[in-house]
This record gives structure tokens, C-alpha cells and sequence, in this order.
């Protein structure tokens, strides 16, 4: 508990405290200046587009990681020939470090990059974009950077939990009649709707406060505002602009954001017994 409050609580606190103050220098000594920095939030037209980025960048996120992942994780837990390297391949893009993937996929993205040079070998040449550049695909870009790293690593957590229904189960179900599709549906997602639910949190946290570092590495928040999130506006606002205090409001809004969030999930995946 000592520790919990140490690292947690007075955080938290220390947050809170100093939305109600003027600091501008790491240097300067902060001065209180009431509800200046909650008026200007109401203000704030960047704000705006930063929360509904956010709430973009994490719903589009789930709704490719978790199910992607789980149909993966199926698949692992089955033990096809071959699934420990699989696994291992799966799992990789997790671990690779944020800035070598935002190099990666900075060069897949470029005017004369993979993806521009498949489209123009398929003869889609017309589809190209300056993906990074362009207000109308750099959040989506972003978000497919996010969850190429996720989908896997996903997979593999969800084979290990799925992995631990009996075999039997899915034989009964097989010799009812029951397919593939049927299996996944009927069987595996309702007995795994605990871990289902965990794993939405956890990618729900990793999504809403880890874009700040992948936003930093390809956009900045660019074009324009496109690509900003809460966290990366939290970030610009602190050590960019240098407005402290008014990043601690910041961090107050993205705090309530993120109960709603984890409230949200956790009714979705509420237990009915």
C-alpha cells in the first residue's frame, strides 16, 4: 500500500494540484491562477479534435486487435503444424522497439515506398497517398502502425488462455455437427469472455496512453491536427509549449476519458450470473 500511494496516489494528486496553476519553465515556480486552465479547456478547438482522435485511434484499435487477435489465437491454440515459430513471428512486432517501428513504417508510408510501389504493381497506382501526409489516411496510418504490433501479440496471449479449454469440449461440438466458425463463436469466445474482457483493458490502456510515443514518431499531431491525440497533446503542451500547468488539466480531462473508457469496457464484459 505505501508503495501504491508513493507511485499512484501522490501522482495523481500532484496532477490535480497543479491544473489549478500557472507554470510555464521547469525553472519557474508555478502560480496559481484558479480555473483559468479548466475555463480555456472549453476553449480550446484543439482539445476537441484531440478528444474525438482519441476516442477514434482506441475504438478503431480494439476493433482490429482484439478480434483479429482472438481469430489468431484460435488458430494457435489449435497446434498447427509449425505454431511455436509461429508464435515467436506473432509475437515479434511487440517487442520491437517504438522507434525502429515507427522507422519501418515511416519508409512503408513514403511517396515511393512499399505500399505506393504495390499499389502502382497491381495497377491501383491512383490509390497512392503521401499516407502520412494526407489529413484523410495519416490517423488511420497511425492507428494500422499501432495495431500491426498489437494484433500478434495479442494472438499469442489469447492462445495461451484458449489453450486451456479441454479438447473434449470442441469434439462434442464437432461431432453435433458444429464447424469451425461455430466453435469460435459458440464455444471458445463465450468460456474466454473473462480473459476477453482483460485483454480489451489492457489494450485500451496500452492504446490510450501509448499513442503519444507513436504520434511523436510519425506525425507530431500532423497534419495540421489530424493525428493528435490526448496524451501527445498532454506531451506538446508540457515540454513543446512549455504550458505545465495547463498539461495537468490536460491529463485531468484524459484521466476522465480513460474511466469512462475502462468503465465502458467493464460493463460490456460484466458478469451476468
Amino acid at each position: 500500500l505505501v508503495w501504491y500511494g508513493l507511485f499512484m496516489v501522490v501522482p495523481l494528486i500532484a496532477m490535480i494540484v497543479l491544473s489549478f496553476f500557472s507554470w510555464n519553465s521547469l525553472v519557474g515556480s508555478p502560480q496559481p491562477n484558479g480555473l483559468e486552465n479548466y475555463a480555456y479547456l472549453f476553449e480550446d478547438q484543439i482539445l476537441r479534435v484531440a478528444i474525438i482522435n482519441t476516442i477514434l485511434y482506441v475504438g478503431i484499435g480494439l476493433l482490429l486487435i482484439i478480434p483479429f487477435g482472438f481469430l489468431l489465437g484460435f488458430f494457435l491454440s489449435r497446434r498447427p503444424r509449425g505454431h511455436a515459430v509461429l508464435s515467436i513471428i506473432f509475437f515479434t512486432p511487440w517487442i520491437v522497439s517504438a522507434s525502429a517501428r515507427a522507422m519501418m513504417f515511416t519508409g512503408l508510408y513514403q511517396p515511393n515506398g512499399a505500399i505506393n510501389s504495390i499499389l502502382d504493381g497491381i495497377g491501383l497506382g491512383e490509390l497512392g497517398r503521401v499516407w502520412l501526409a494526407d489529413p484523410a489516411t495519416a490517423l488511420g496510418a497511425v492507428i494500422a502502425t499501432e495495431a500491426w504490433a498489437g494484433i500478434g501479440a495479442t494472438a499469442v496471449i489469447f492462445a495461451s488462455a484458449l489453450g486451456r479449454i479441454p479438447d473434449e469440449v470442441f469434439e462434442a461440438a464437432r461431432l453435433d455437427g458444429a464447424g469451425i466458425w461455430r466453435e469460435i463463436v459458440a464455444i471458445a469466445a463465450p468460456l474466454s469472455k473473462d480473459f476477453i474482457g482483460l485483454m480489451t483493458m489492457l489494450q485500451f490502456l496500452w492504446l490510450f496512453l501509448g499513442s503519444a510515443g507513436t504520434v511523436l514518431l510519425l506525425t507530431r499531431g500532423g497534419p495540421g491536427s489530424t493525428t493528435m491525440t490526448l496524451s501527445f497533446y498532454l506531451y506538446d503542451q508540457a515540454f513543446v509549449s512549455g504550458r505545465l500547468g495547463y498539461s495537468q488539466a490536460i491529463g485531468v480531462v484524459g484521466l476522465l476519458v480513460g474511466l469512462i473508457g475502462m468503465g465502458i469496457i467493464r460493463y460490456a464484459f460484466r458478469s451476468k450470473d
